[in-house]
């Protein structure tokens, strides 16, 4: 709070969006401003939709506080471990008043819903992983309504753009204030946008994005759908790899990559098209790779496998601040409630890893502290005081020490297999 206090005029608000955080925190079950209010001891939820819709504070200007907050945490010594990841995700919504609502498809219901979607920003490094931007998109449906677009408080100058092309933005915010990073990853909408990669190697940034199977590509023997070169690989081609370690043991898969050529119109530089195959099913994954100069396979592996981490993001941000809990229909109310959601999510993460070096001592058989159990501290201790601090510490440690023996177990499972 006393990073974002120069971004409010006035002290009310600045005590509300204090407030707005915490119950975010508080694992309400359901986030709202009427439940907030009443966790808080508001008398009326009306201070914080006001601090949401018409109150005097720049949510652009906090953004910026939160990439600062995360950057000075977490950044490693050597920027070419630091990565930014792109993804987007959907709240399924009813009506069609709400800002950016339209029946299109959300990987959050797995299908066309009338749903609201946004692309976002993470920033990833061997630490920890927080957000540092998102983007509400917009469809043409909405951009081409002017009268639908200012009942929303849309600003006048916003046009349409792609899903790449709000990343484009968002990458270039994050270059332009300076953050340090050797890599750029996201899924097929990112991986088929040229003008994306093209925009990457212009900066020398690494890159490695997902592509869809038929997606062409130019190799030794001409121009060939990424399937049809998986299945012309020779075995000794396939290279094991983990792609990062998960709750039950690393994430192995085969991997495979081929050099590309005749991709002038993206730059010079190392091309490759990356293969994944699932050692168990042989599902296929693809992924369009640069870098500056040549790098091992295990460095393209690491990169690839970052991507997952905004996916656990994403879950931890909506289970643990609410960030998909909003009840809010305008531009300036989503932009609002969703920059101090990521702000409570990056306050989870930066404790997070600060703590794991101390918290994980061997000997003791303790997981290090996860943001779901600093949250879950965190409510404790507010609600309770330190009249109960035994009592949680005590539950604490016997849920990290049973997680610990999960963990263990799962590993020696795999090792075994």
């Amino acid at each position: 709070m006393a990073r974002i206090a120069p971004r409010f005029a006035r002290v009310e608000p600045r005590r509300h969006a204090r407030d707005l955080m915490g119950g975010l925190l508080a694992g309400l079950g359901r986030a709202n401003c009427w439940t907030i209010a009443e966790h808080t001891g508001h008398e009326r939820p009306g201070r914080l939709q006001h601090l949401l819709s018409t109150a005097k504070w720049d949510a652009d200007a906090v953004r910026d506080d939160l990439r600062g907050y995360v950057i000075d945490h977490l950044a490693p010594a050597d920027p070419d471990l630091a990565v930014l990841v792109l993804d987007e995700t959907g709240d399924v919504k009813k009506g069609v008043k709400t800002v950016g609502v339209q029946r299109q498809y959300t990987g959050t219901a797995g299908r066309i819903e009338n749903s609201q979607v946004a692309v976002f920003l993470a920033y990833a490094t061997p630490t920890g992983c927080a957000f540092i931007d998102r983007a509400l998109y917009l469809p043409k449906a909405w951009t081409d309504d002017a009268g639908r677009m200012s009942a929303a408080g849309v600003p006048a100058d916003t046009e349409f753009a792609t899903k790449p092309a709000l990343a484009r933005a968002m990458i270039t915010r994050a270059l332009d204030a300076g953050v340090r990073v050797g890599w750029v990853t996201g899924d097929e909408v990112y991986g088929q946008d040229p003008t994306l990669r093209a925009d990457l190697i212009t900066a020398g940034i690494g890159y490695v994005l997902a592509v869809a199977r038929d997606h062409r590509v130019v190799t030794g023997i001409g121009k060939r759908r990424a399937v049809e070169i998986a299945v012309r690989l020779p075995k000794h081609a396939w290279q094991s790899h983990s792609a990062g370690a998960g709750a039950k043991g690393h994430r192995v898969y085969d991997w495979a990559q081929v050099a590309l050529t005749g991709d002038g119109q993206d730059g010079p530089g190392q091309h490759h098209l990356l293969l994944r195959r699932n050692r168990t099913t042989g599902e296929l994954a693809f992924y369009r790779t640069w870098s500056a100069e040549a790098v091992p396979l295990a460095t393209l592996v690491r990169v690839a496998g970052t991507r997952w981490r905004i996916e656990e993001g994403f879950q931890t941000a909506k289970e643990l601040a609410a960030l998909d809990q909003h009840q809010v229909r305008t531009w300036t109310s989503w932009h609002r409630w969703t920059i101090l959601a990521l702000l409570a999510h990056a306050f989870l993460t930066v404790l997070a890893t600060s703590t794991s070096s101390s918290s994980d001592t061997p000997g003791i058989g303790l997981i290090p502290l996860t943001r779901n159990e600093i949250r879950h501290l965190f409510t404790q201790l507010t609600q309770h005081g330190r009249r109960a601090l035994t009592s949680i510490a005590d539950w604490s440690g016997w849920r990290r020490r049973h997680q610990a023996r999960a963990k263990a177990c799962h590993y020696r499972r795999q090792a075994l297999t």
